[in-house]
């Protein structure tokens, strides 16, 4: 078989979506959020909410989704993106609000934000990109920081006699009341990517059932703060972050799997 056959609108898997802007990427080379930007638009257009739907990015790499994203974006302060969420649904609650945040973000320094919108059940989705890492601010520890990883705060690996132990925060967010949907998915294959579009996708559609918050984790590499190829830190990432933050639902319509 010639590549020319292969080469066909059927086989497509992946293509850039017209919600994405023409501004280059600037994220690392083989960085995951980029697939992750590109399938969160594609999941509005599809719905064909983009009119519709307020994206809030907070600091860190995950700021810069607004200069990709083309719909109605805005700015939060670090770690404050679910309170500015959470204004914007209550003032607009037939819109379709999402944060965009990551892990040093969402489970450090935004810790309170993120555990209190989840606990009152606001009605938005949060994609939450995990890679271990303040990628950044110069590759500092971040809560989910594996056991023995390196950084550079933690030069010597992280110690969980000292630094305690990677916070599994989308399992503690799963527990809360106010949550309906959270999921734990990855985008660094084709068929990883269909299954995260499709959680994106469910997420998107629950708040139409306004029963509380959508949580789409994505576990992501960052070969740049890890100091690995892009090849080399998606094997890593299969080895190390998968049997620690483990794929798959964990709770659906409001129930635990």
């Amino acid at each position: 078989m010639d590549v020319l056959d292969i080469i066909k609108p059927e086989n497509q898997v992946f293509c850039k979506t017209k919600l994405m802007t023409d501004t280059p990427l600037s994220y690392c080379p083989g960085c995951g959020h980029g697939t992750a930007h590109n399938l969160t638009m594609e999941v509005i257009d599809e719905m064909g909410i983009a009119e519709d739907t307020i994206g809030v990015a907070p600091v860190g790499c995950s700021v810069l989704a607004y200069d990709f994203m083309n719909i109605d974006m805005t700015q939060a302060a670090h770690g404050r993106a679910p309170a500015v969420a959470t204004a914007i649904s209550r003032c607009w609650p037939e819109k379709y609000v999402f944060t965009y945040q990551g892990d040093g973000d969402l489970a450090a320094i935004g810790t309170a934000e993120t555990i209190h919108a989840c606990n009152r059940g606001e009605n938005i989705v949060i994609i939450f990109v995990n890679n271990g890492i303040y990628g950044m601010t110069g590759g500092q520890m971040a809560p989910t920081t594996l056991e023995g990883m390196k950084s550079s705060t933690s030069p010597y690996g992280r110690e969980i006699a000292t630094m305690g132990s990677p916070l599994k925060i989308t399992e503690l967010i799963a527990n809360l009341p106010g949550v309906y949907y959270v999921t734990r998915q990855a985008v660094h294959t084709h068929k990883h990517a269909r299954k995260a579009k499709k959680a994106i996708r469910k997420a998107f559609e629950n708040i139409k059932l306004k029963k509380g918050i959508s949580f789409v984790e994505i576990v992501s590499n960052c070969n740049s703060g890890w100091k690995m190829t892009p090849n080399d830190a998606n094997i890593w990432m299969e080895e190390n972050m998968f049997p620690y933050f483990q794929l798959g639902d964990i709770k659906v319509n409001g129930k635990l799997k």
